[in-house]
């Protein structure tokens, strides 16, 4: 299995309403995207979060699955929506499990 991490920051005009549509985007990929596993994905509360907004965890079957998600459509829906609310950065981590 593959885990993959990702954080997300966006500008600061980026507001609550606009961040909340991307972790609802975000969660609904679970059920459009073959080989998920378990997704989760929620608002950062960290006092060490260093501007960095929202978490997404991502489970994936294989290696294979996690090939497709990146150029899937509704994965690049979600991507497309939040360069447009203002996503500034992000940090990605994956890992094998």
């Amino acid at each position: 299995m593959i885990e993959h991490v990702v954080i997300i920051k966006f500008d600061k005009m980026t507001t609550r309403e606009h961040k909340d549509n991307v972790i609802q985007q975000l969660r609904s990929l679970e059920n459009s995207i073959p080989g998920i596993v378990d997704l989760r994905c929620n608002h950062n509360f960290s006092e060490r979060n260093q501007g960095f907004d929202i978490g997404l965890t991502v489970r994936f079957e294989s290696m294979e699955a996690l090939m497709a998600y990146g150029p899937h459509s509704e994965h690049q829906k979600a991507i497309s929506y939040m360069k447009e609310i203002g996503m500034t950065d992000t940090i990605i981590v994956d890992f094998e499990i």
